[in-house]
């Protein structure tokens, strides 16, 4: 089945930067919009970004408006988040996940709706 592996997590500090990766295998990368979730300890599960499979659209959530970028690169099966500006309540295991979809400019921001998913990576922001 499809394997998604998500690295670049770690601590920074208030005001940091990170990138955070999403390699894709056993599967055809550009068949699946990416979307990337977090979830902080006690808390629901929160969308932060999508990006379609032709890689033109992309939408990010309210808490991340401005400081997100997602994006992708085909020829390497990899999707990304850069997040900037970070702050303490950015602090949760970020996910990534892949959609199939038919359509090359779809996007999802439900999770329900996404197919497979990484195991994640922790991001911890000191203020």
């Amino acid at each position: 089945q499809v394997q998604l592996v998500e690295s670049g997590g770690g601590l920074v500090q208030a005001g940091g930067s990170l990138r955070l990766s999403c390699a894709v295998s056993r599967g055809t990368f550009t068949n699946y919009a990416m979307g990337w979730f977090r979830q902080a300890p006690g808390k629901e599960r929160e969308f932060v970004g999508t990006i379609s499979r032709s890689g033109t659209n992309t939408y990010s959530g309210a808490s991340v408006k401005g400081r997100a970028t997602i994006s992708r690169d085909n020829a390497k099966n990899t999707a990304y988040l850069q997040l900037n500006s970070l702050k303490p309540e950015d602090t949760a295991v970020y996910y990534c996940a892949a959609h199939r979809t038919d359509y090359t400019g779809s996007y999802s921001v439900d999770p329900n709706r996404y197919h497979y998913w990484g195991q994640g990576t922790q991001v911890t922001v000191s203020s």
